[in-house]
């Protein structure tokens, strides 16, 4: 029992070190995130739009990565830049995209989880975020 302790007490002590070195870069990210959050609105957002399927699913999955944030804000953001008439697959590359990569977030992965990963996971992560956008409209338009 002693020794189940020692090792809890001790995996315990190697995350509180972890999170206490990590705290600097998320104080940043968060910073960050809040600017993003604060300075780009979904009206600027929406000026990008053409309504070019290609254009307007690139166009989404880029400002998406730069606008990053939480699942929930990305479906309240998408259902107004839906209401404002942005095609369907502007919006699911940006709901998409807001939540699986980050542009912000680049720094502290890349500290965490090295270059390689980094760039590997954000360039997949891109690419199926227009993939994944392109089949959904597809397939509600051949199920609608």
């Amino acid at each position: 029992m002693k020794r189940e302790k020692n090792t809890w007490t001790r995996a315990l002590k190697a995350a509180l070190g972890t999170l206490y070195s990590m705290t600097p870069m998320l104080l940043a990210v968060i910073g960050l995130v809040g600017l993003f959050q604060t300075y780009i609105t979904p009206e600027m957002i929406h000026s990008f739009f053409t309504g070019s399927a290609l254009y307007d699913t690139l166009i989404g999955t880029v400002t998406g990565a730069i606008s990053v944030g939480q699942p929930f804000i990305s479906y309240i953001i998408g259902g107004g830049l839906s209401q404002q008439g942005l095609s369907l697959y502007a919006v699911t590359a940006f709901i998409l995209s807001f939540v699986t990569l980050g542009v912000v977030q680049l720094p502290m992965e890349y500290t965490l989880f090295g270059m390689r990963f980094t760039l590997v996971r954000n360039l997949l992560s891109f690419l199926f975020s227009i993939l994944v956008s392109v089949m959904t409209v597809w397939t509600l338009e051949v199920l609608l």
